[in-house]
């Protein structure tokens, strides 16, 4: 029975251990799936769908809608050489793939789908291969003269889009995955969107930088879940960290505090190591921690931000978005502790090996892994 207790014991260390490995020990951002941003506009007799779009993803033949890292995928080797390609090479590559897209993805004005050409196409010439290249690909059909609405059907393996009404004022923005379509969308913009429609339109898109797609971010979290299983520590770190980035997400959206994210990002991976390294060799809440938590949400907000600059925000109901996309974040983030409490915390945090034989490996793998991720946002 002892014999079993410990081999018990053995198996929750491998399966918590291994499992941040699955979920951490892919590349930073730079290798993170994107989505593309679609700006839409019609002017008399002419619809335009401008493509801000990695286009290697699409050429390699990657199924976006399923991928979360391109160098998790059997087309990993194409993507990559196609990423190595000089402007000019690669748009003869997109002429040829152009057939295929335009079948594939339809926008439609008063319910007829238009036949769609590239009108412009922007390729920026080879930069650092290790980080995607965002070209535009701008689509164009002939459309009837006033017109009353529009519709993108997004094609399946797609991944998302983000979809922005350019020109209205009641313009329409949204989060589209592969294979769905827009809602119908009114030429000269909807009826005004009210504070509860535009918060929950935003929700998922908080939840969504964080489960799946945060990586860091949840290594984070996990870090902060770590360092103790009494709820008081847990609480105060979550709350300084929620309060802080929430203000940078805030001033950040508005265009107040830029940084690069040549600046951020590593910052953020140092947060990670941090925050595991204190796990390792505190055994107590010590003053300066939730401070210095504090200081790193702050740059978590920044990060957050970015993503809501890729999507957009609405200036009729700005800050409806703003709240909805935070609450979506701290969803998230409240996900993950939930599901490491359920993994781990509930069974095991009572024990009096817990913090030897689980917290204190996990947060091992956690700094090594924000080591790797500073390293290589810093040097590679």
């Amino acid at each position: 029975m002892i014999a079993f207790s410990k081999f018990r014991v053995m198996l929750v260390q491998m399966l918590a251990v291994s499992s941040i490995l699955m979920i951490t020990l892919s590349p930073a951002r730079a290798h993170e799936v994107s989505p593309t941003v679609g700006d839409l506009s019609y002017e008399s007799g002419k619809a335009t769908l401008s493509l801000r779009i990695t286009l290697e993803s699409f050429l390699a033949g990657i199924d976006l809608d399923t991928a979360e890292n391109t160098n998790d995928v059997a087309e990993a080797d194409d993507y990559d050489a196609l990423r190595a390609l000089d402007a000019a090479t690669l748009e003869a590559r997109v002429q040829a793939f152009a057939p295929q897209m335009l079948r594939d993805l339809v926008l439609s004005v008063d319910g007829a789908a238009l036949p769609l050409a590239i009108s412009a196409l922007e390729i920026p010439e080879v930069g650092d291969v290790e980080l995607p290249r965002l070209s535009v690909l701008t689509l164009t059909g002939a459309a009837p003269e006033d017109a009353g609405t529009m519709q993108v059907a997004w094609p399946a393996t797609y991944g998302t889009l983000i979809l922005r009404q350019m020109g209205p004022e009641n313009a329409y923005t949204g989060y589209i995955s592969g294979g769905q379509s827009s809602p119908v969308i009114p030429v000269d913009g909807g009826p005004a969107r009210g504070f509860l429609s535009v918060f929950a339109e935003y929700i998922p898109v908080g939840f969504d930088h964080i489960l799946p797609k945060g990586l860091d971010h949840i290594l984070f979290v996990l870090g902060l879940f770590f360092f103790s299983t009494a709820l008081r520590p847990l609480l105060i770190q979550v709350t300084s960290f929620t309060l802080a980035h929430t203000v940078t997400l805030a001033l950040g959206a508005l265009g107040v505090v830029s940084i690069p994210g040549a600046i951020v990002e590593p910052i953020i991976a140092a947060s990670i190591v941090y925050v595991a390294v204190e796990n390792i060799f505190s055994r107590k809440m010590h003053a300066w921690r939730p401070a210095i938590i504090f200081v790193f949400g702050l740059l978590h907000g920044l990060g957050f931000a970015s993503v809501l600059g890729e999507f957009g925000l609405p200036s009729d109901q700005f800050i409806a978005a703003l709240i909805g996309f935070n609450v979506g974040v701290e969803f998230g983030q409240l996900t993950v502790i939930a599901l490491a409490f359920l993994a781990v915390g509930f069974w095991f945090g009572g024990k009096d090996w817990y913090r030897a034989r689980i917290a204190i490996p996990a947060s091992i793998v956690i700094a090594l892994v924000g080591a790797y991720w500073f390293v290589e946002r810093v040097f590679l």
